[in-house]
């Protein structure tokens, strides 16, 4: 997010791309569009790039945030942009000029009057940001990350709702299995995929990991099962055959003197549930609190000495890989280039991974955001507390930023070098896919 701080221009809005101009870089922008949505379905990654669409939809939002607080408010708002450099299309409605530009890595609100060292035409001092109330002027700048964390418990809710959430008490048919022997005894019994076992000769489980160990220590042993297929509850039972007769593909699964071991030829799952709206609403509000509580912890973990040193050596090339790699390598930065990849994944895993990948964007960047620091968010909060708590009788006082310019200056530096390490580990080192 940015709040851009240039000079607003003159009154009457500037120099405007006439008509011709207009329809001429809309037919630009048009092609372009076109090329990648065509792009995207020949190498058939339409799904990923509608993740990514959808983050960028996420980023316009936030800017959203603050645009429309902005306005409600009074401010003058000149700019409203996608992207940033070379303009591809805009035009203008009022005093404010809407586009796109040839970078979409972010999108900015330009807020005449952010602080003491913009240059603002006299006439607009009124409506500037610095002359706003100090309610308002929180309300203005907290209103993108604000506008992040509806978004992700919206999404929460969605999920919670229409998709449903995994089950801490059910366990699901995943899959079927398939061996050389013939069809498997799940097959013979007519378990299906998606069926949830109620019971298994009457006793109830409530985790795959018990349910497969009951299984496991009775081969030969028919076991009466009942699952609730649909709503609909229907009594099943099959025997589970010993793992060490079986072969997959002409190998055997367990060696001759291994224990014997029951195998049933199913995948085991965790069911979806989903709640009604009302539970829903609370349920979302309750995991939104954890999403940020575990963003902070990570964010503590990464600029901690452990963290830092943990970075660095990832940066020298220890960097541990296979399973269990993200752990070792610890918490770290994404670029665009690995937001990309994780989105691929999580299109290929199916829309509630999508989502709560969506979650947990919205989540992160709505709390780094307000990291009370220049130029992100929280550094103007910080800022407006700071020159409400300095006022008095009346009199407002106004922070010389030029004395915040070294620090900011610092923070600009520090995010710069977070987002080209990041960038270099996304090549060099991706992240394993954590959806699978």
């Amino acid at each position: 997010m940015t709040l851009t701080t240039a000079p607003s221009p003159p009154a009457g809005g500037g120099p405007t791309p006439d008509t011709s101009e207009q329809r001429a870089a809309f037919g630009r922008l048009a092609l372009i569009v076109a090329a990648g949505v065509l792009a995207a379905l020949v190498t058939h990654t339409a799904s990923t790039v509608a993740v990514v669409l959808a983050i960028v939809g996420m980023i316009m939002l936030h800017e959203f945030g603050h645009f429309i607080t902005a306005k409600w408010a009074g401010m003058k708002v000149t700019e409203y942009f996608l992207g940033f450099g070379p303009r591809l299309w805009s035009f203008r409605r009022g005093e404010t000029e809407y586009g796109i530009k040839a970078v979409p890595a972010g999108g900015y609100v330009k807020i005449v009057g952010m602080h003491n060292l913009d240059q603002v035409d006299p006439a607009d001092e009124a409506r500037t940001y610095r002359q706003a109330s100090f309610p308002r002027r929180v309300l203005v700048v907290s209103a993108g990350s604000a506008m992040h964390f509806l978004i992700a418990l919206v999404l929460m809710w969605a999920v919670i709702v229409f998709v449903g959430t995994p089950s801490a008490t059910k366990v699901a048919v995943g899959g079927l299995s398939r061996i050389d022997q013939g069809p498997t005894p799940a097959q013979q019994a007519g378990l299906r995929n998606g069926d949830i076992f109620v019971s298994v000769n009457g006793r109830r489980f409530t985790s795959s990991d018990a349910l497969r160990s009951y299984i496991q220590h009775r081969p030969g042993q028919a076991l009466a099962v009942v699952v609730d297929r649909h709503g609909r509850t229907v009594p099943l039972t099959l025997t589970p055959v010993d793992e060490r007769e079986v072969t997959e593909s002409g190998q055997h699964l367990l060696p001759p003197n291994a224990p014997a071991t029951g195998l049933i030829g199913v995948v085991l799952s965790t069911p979806l549930e989903k709640a009604n709206p009302l539970v829903g609403t609370w349920d979302a509000v309750n995991q939104l609190g954890h999403y940020v509580w575990t963003v902070l912890g990570a964010l503590g973990q990464v600029f901690s000495p452990h963290g830092l040193a943990n970075y660095g050596h990832q940066l020298s090339g220890h960097v541990a890989t296979g399973p269990g790699a993200s752990t070792a390598n610890g918490d770290r930065f994404i670029s665009p280039v690995g937001i990309v990849r994780l989105a691929s994944d999580a299109a290929q895993s199916g829309l509630l991974t999508v989502l709560e990948l969506l979650i947990a964007i919205n989540v992160f960047v709505g709390v780094f955001n307000m990291v009370p620091l220049l130029p992100l968010d929280g550094g103007h909060v910080a800022i407006a507390v700071y020159e409400r708590i300095r006022s008095r009788r009346g009199k407002r006082y106004f922070v010389d930023v030029r004395r915040l310019m070294p620090a900011t200056y610092a923070v600009m530096v520090l995010i710069l070098f977070l987002g080209v390490t990041s960038l270099y580990l996304d090549i060099t080192h991706p992240i394993p896919n954590p959806f699978q």
